[in-house]
């Protein structure tokens, strides 16, 4: 009777451990909170929409499941461009944004960051047969920009130094479009998207001088709320790094 008490209490305590090992294993369960998360509609290699599907796919489409996945939390993805995504966080519509969003101390003031998860910078894109090949060679002429981005902020900037105008356009497509027909000299864009869109997409355009300004990209939410959500980004983005899934993200997008 011993023994067999004593064999009893041995493989209660061996599946004592290995429940508590599988919990330990456990992704954590769903809070029930289904966070609405804004992007952009055309911004690839990071997001953008596949015809074959009809589904958007991309870097950040990816980064964001697979950190939901580890995390456990559900989300709906809303890809509204992303002025109006940077607009729907600040006004309460959106959780949170993940669109290729570089990382400012001026962005600081209104969005709450994760850690970086991506380090880009802008370049010059002009026309495939353009004699352009630095700013001092846009004086005079009228640059194309997509609102609200790193690109837009530096032409602003450097506008009246080198002597060329500025067009906003709302997103990355028509940018372009503009630049191949004439109707702007060059445009400044994210580096990985401008290469990634010219060799997918066969367009009549290519890069000239050095990236200027790389910067993280973040995951945000709008300042003061949501903290929890950052968190959750963050520790998820870890374990994704950590697990290789991160690095078999961008392997999947040619980084």
């Amino acid at each position: 009777m011993k023994t067999y008490k004593k064999v009893v209490a041995i493989l209660l305590a061996v599946l004592l451990v290995a429940a508590l090992a599988a919990c330990g294993n456990k992704t954590p369960e769903p809070s029930g909170q289904k966070y609405i998360i804004a992007s952009d509609n055309a911004f690839a290699p990071f997001e953008y929409l596949d015809t074959d599907t009809n589904e958007y796919v991309g870097i950040d489409m990816d980064i964001l499941a697979a950190i939901a996945e580890d995390q456990g939390f559900e989300y709906e993805v809303q890809n509204v461009g992303f002025d109006a995504a940077l607009n729907q966080v600040q006004s309460g519509q959106a959780d949170g944004v993940i669109a290729g969003m570089t990382i400012t101390d001026e962005r600081k003031l209104t969005f709450d960051f994760s850690e970086g998860y991506f380090d880009a910078g802008q370049i010059l894109v002009v026309p495939a047969d353009s004699t352009i090949e630095s700013l001092e060679d846009l004086r005079g002429t009228n640059v194309a920009v997509k609102i609200s981005t790193q690109g837009a902020d530096y032409a602003q900037s450097i506008a009246e130094e080198y002597g060329f105008t500025v067009t906003t356009y709302e997103d990355s497509p028509t940018m372009y479009q503009a630049v191949v027909q004439g109707t702007n000299s060059a445009c400044f864009e994210d580096d990985p998207v401008a290469r990634f869109s010219i060799q997918t997409q066969a367009l009549a355009l290519k890069v000239v001088g050095d990236v200027i300004n790389a910067k993280p990209y973040g995951f945000a939410t709008k300042l003061g709320e949501n903290a929890d959500l950052v968190a959750m980004f963050n520790a998820g983005l870890a374990n994704i790094k950590a697990n290789g899934v991160y690095d078999t993200i961008l392997a999947k997008y040619g980084y």
